[in-house]
């Protein structure tokens, strides 16, 4: 599309915004995209995507820099990274990152999916929220005082002021994330109209594939047990997406997992003290002393986390916090994000001719710079971003893991 003929009449281009991991970008990813289009009428679709690390404190299989490729192949304008500050995050901190960021780009709306489908649940549990927060905080603070994790004294507190009914299950993974969205849109008062899509045949966490739109859970898992590409695979993801899953894997020889990580974890633990580990992000209540005790008796990830995990500290939380070990993210580091009033910058991967078009009708009026790589003169964010990126490549062999880091001091991807 020509740049320069990208207004419609004297109107100018409306954006959507969605909120995604893409790890990998499959079919359910294609009709999330095509549905929000629809229903927004955009001009320009724009993704926050999380870049090395991922919300529930897993690697990415492949890096950010491949599955921006995908997604701008397969219809997306502009991908922009969402910080790792924000990434691995419980629901309401990635919300908060993600919908700064995109508000920051002047979408006018946001899509997302849901087990829900309907935006009304989300906002009318909104007012019921804040009519009943006192009630929600009380039971949540009781229920974690019992030894309950956040998750399970949470839908405990949300059962109490009535939202975990049929229609609107707070229980439900991607039910809590968009809660999370429309709460971030309607408590900063953002000119932002929340959409949203019910998702598609598989569920979040199924294992599985079971037809053409699968999860991505299920079709990591079918690329982790064959290490290659199974037709049932291929069967789920747009041609795009097997395209750069397969050139990751010629050029790396590895799906990035958490096993790969467990040595320089292992390592990590064992030369640090409990009071430096302590001082890692989500390392609270006497967790140092559980980690280094259990950290010789496992002989894999899976099994160290199985021997740490507990009612209390859930897979997703013991994850994020190894994430952290790994990348030595400090509660120093993090004590910023809380208070951020807005994004300090909006780091751009990829784009294509239209989200060059958007670009140039909205950066004139942005509050915040755009940042197109890392450079020497980072600020606080982008220094724990490096940080990141060096963890997640550094299971790779020196010259492939040189050559992919390079990526990060490129211009943008341009498709």
């Amino acid at each position: 599309m020509d740049a320069t003929n990208n207004y419609l009449g004297d109107e100018q281009m409306q954006a959507c915004g969605l909120i995604v991991e893409y790890n990998p970008f499959h079919n359910g990813h294609v009709y999330h995209l095509e549905e929000a289009r629809k229903k927004s009428n955009a001009d320009c679709m724009i993704t926050v995507m999380s870049g090395s690390f991922l919300q529930r404190g897993e690697p990415a299989i492949i890096d950010k820099f491949h599955r921006t490729k995908a997604a701008l192949k397969s219809g997306i304008d502009i991908v922009v990274e969402l910080p790792y500050v924000f990434a691995v995050q419980s629901s309401d901190l990635f919300a908060k990152g993600s919908v700064q960021t995109l508000h920051e780009l002047g979408v006018s709306s946001i899509c997302f999916g849901s087990e829900s489908g309907d935006i009304t649940d989300f906002t009318s549990s909104h007012t019921t929220f804040k009519a009943r927060e006192t009630q929600y905080r009380e039971t949540l603070q009781s229920n974690l005082d019992l030894g309950l994790s956040f998750p399970e004294a949470s839908r405990i507190a949300y059962r109490e002021i009535g939202l975990t009914t049929d229609r609107m299950d707070l229980s439900k993974p991607n039910n809590i994330l968009g809660f999370s969205y429309v709460k971030a849109i309607v408590e900063n008062n953002l000119p932002i109209e929340p959409l949203t899509i019910k998702r598609s045949k598989s569920n979040y966490h199924d294992e599985t594939i079971t037809s053409s739109i699968a999860s991505a859970t299920s079709i990591r898992k079918e690329l982790f047990a064959f290490g290659i590409m199974t037709p049932e695979i291929a069967s789920t993801i747009p041609e795009n997406t097997e395209h750069q899953l397969k050139i990751y894997k010629e050029k790396t020889k590895v799906w990035h997992s958490w096993e790969a990580y467990f040595p320089f974890l292992h390592y990590r633990v064992m030369t640090m003290t409990t009071d430096e580990l302590q001082q890692i992000q989500g390392v609270d209540e006497g967790l140092e002393n559980r980690i280094k005790k259990t950290a010789n008796q496992a002989a894999s990830f899976q099994e160290w986390v199985e021997k740490i995990k507990t009612k209390r500290y859930t897979w997703t939380r013991l994850q994020r916090i190894f994430v952290h070990i790994l990348t030595n993210t400090k509660k120093a580091d993090m004590n910023f994000v809380q208070s951020l009033s807005r994004i300090p910058y909006v780091r751009i991967l990829g784009l294509t001719e239209n989200g060059k078009a958007y670009l140039n009708q909205v950066k004139k009026d942005m509050e915040v710079p755009i940042v197109t790589q890392l450079s020497r003169s980072m600020n606080e964010m982008l220094s724990i971003e490096e940080k990141a990126s060096h963890a997640y490549y550094s299971i790779l062999p020196p010259a492939i893991r040189k050559q992919l880091h390079r990526q990060e001091l490129a211009p943008p991807i341009f498709v």
